[in-house]
C-alpha cells in the first residue's frame, strides 16, 4: 500500500510575487507542479490543497470593478477560485497521473468568535508600491499591511476546527482518485441553527492542510511555496537554510507574519499530531526535499 501524503501548494508558488496575475503564468506552474506530482504518485497516495491568495484577491479586485451590483463575500469568491484552480490543477494532472482525478468543493468550519475577525492578517491579492497604500483604503476600504518591499491587502484568516467534507475526501481516497480538497484553506463557514453559513475570511491553507493530514493518518505534510528553504537570519547576509529541523528548532519560526509563519506552525502541528516528518521548499524541487536533498525536513 502506497503511503499517503498531503501537498500543500502555495499561491504565490503558482502566480510569483510581482508576476502578472494571468491564467498563462498559472497555468505554467502547474504544468511544472503536476508532472512533479506525476513522478510522487509512483509512490505515494496524494493529497493536493492549493492557496488562492494571488487569486483570490484577483477575483475581488475584478469583482469591485463592476459597480453596477454589491461585491460578493469572500466565502463565494474562495468556492470560486476552488473551482478554477482545482480545474487547472487537474486538467494537467489528468495527463500524467494514471489514476483517476477529483477536485472537490470543501468548507472548513471556523469559530464565529475567533480573534481573526477583529485582526485581519492573512495576505490575499496582488503587491503594490507602498506609497499608494492612502489611496487603496480609501478606494476599496481595504486593510492594507506590509509585504517585504511592497504592501498587500489583508482580510481575517481564523483557525481551521473541522473538515466538514471530510468523509467525502476520504471516499475518493478509498477509492484511488488522487484528490484536490480544502482549495485556499477550504470555504469558511460556521455552524448555525441551519447547519452552517459563510462567513467573510480567507482561512490559511496550510493549517488546514496539517489538519487533513492528521485527519486521515497521512505519513507527510509537504508545504510548497515560493521559497526554496527555511532560512535562519533571513534578509540579512549570515543567511542560510536550515535543511533539518526538530519542532523545537523550528518553533521561533512559528510567528503570525504572514509568511514563513504560518508554514511552520502547520508542519510543527502536524509532526506533534502524528510524529511523521513534514517538509518545506520549492515547487519546483518536490521529489528532492521528500529526498532529503533540499528545503526543510521537520522532525520531532
Amino acid at each position: 500500500m502506497k503511503k499517503k501524503i498531503v501537498i500543500a501548494l502555495g499561491g504565490n508558488a503558482l502566480l510569483q510575487r510581482g508576476e502578472v496575475l494571468s491564467a498563462e503564468n498559472q497555468q505554467r506552474s502547474i504544468q511544472l507542479f503536476a508532472r512533479m506530482a506525476a513522478e510522487l504518485a509512483r509512490d505515494y497516495q496524494l493529497v493536493i490543497v492549493h492557496g488562492n491568495g494571488p487569486q483570490v484577491g484577483l477575483l475581488a479586485l475584478q469583482n469591485a470593478a463592476y459597480q453596477e451590483s454589491p461585491a460578493w463575500p469572500l466565502d463565494i469568491l474562495v468556492a470560486e477560485s476552488q473551482g478554477m484552480i482545482g480545474f487547472a490543477i487537474a486538467q494537467e494532472l489528468m495527463q500524467y497521473a494514471g489514476a483517476p482525478v477529483s477536485t472537490l468543493m470543501t468548507r472548513v468550519e471556523v469559530a464565529a468568535n475567533d480573534d481573526a475577525f477583529a485582526a485581519p492578517g492573512k495576505y490575499i491579492g496582488p503587491v503594490y508600491p507602498p506609497q499608494q497604500q492612502a489611496e487603496l483604503e480609501k478606494r476599496y476600504g481595504w486593510q492594507m499591511k506590509a509585504d517585504g518591499d511592497y504592501i498587500r491587502r489583508v482580510v481575517p484568516s481564523p483557525r481551521p476546527l473541522n473538515i466538514v467534507d471530510i468523509a467525502a475526501i476520504q471516499t475518493l481516497m478509498d477509492a484511488g482518485h488522487l484528490v484536490i480538497c480544502c482549495g485556499g484553506g477550504g470555504i469558511p463557514v460556521v455552524a448555525d441553527t441551519h447547519g452552517y453559513r459563510g462567513v467573510e475570511a480567507v482561512i490559511d491553507k496550510d493549517l488546514t492542510a496539517a489538519a487533513l493530514a492528521s485527519a486521515i493518518h497521512a505519513d507527510h505534510l509537504l508545504i510548497l511555496t515560493d521559497a526554496d528553504a527555511v532560512y535562519v537570519d533571513w534578509g540579512t547576509p549570515q543567511a542560510r537554510p536550515l535543511h533539518h529541523a526538530t519542532i523545537a528548532t523550528l518553533a521561533p519560526f512559528a510567528a503570525p507574519d504572514g509568511a514563513m509563519g504560518p508554514k511552520a506552525e502547520a508542519v510543527i502541528q502536524f509532526v506533534k499530531q502524528t510524529g511523521n516528518n513534514a517538509f518545506i521548499g520549492a515547487l519546483k524541487d518536490a521529489p528532492q526535499i521528500l529526498a532529503g536533498e533540499k528545503g526543510t525536513c521537520v522532525s520531532r
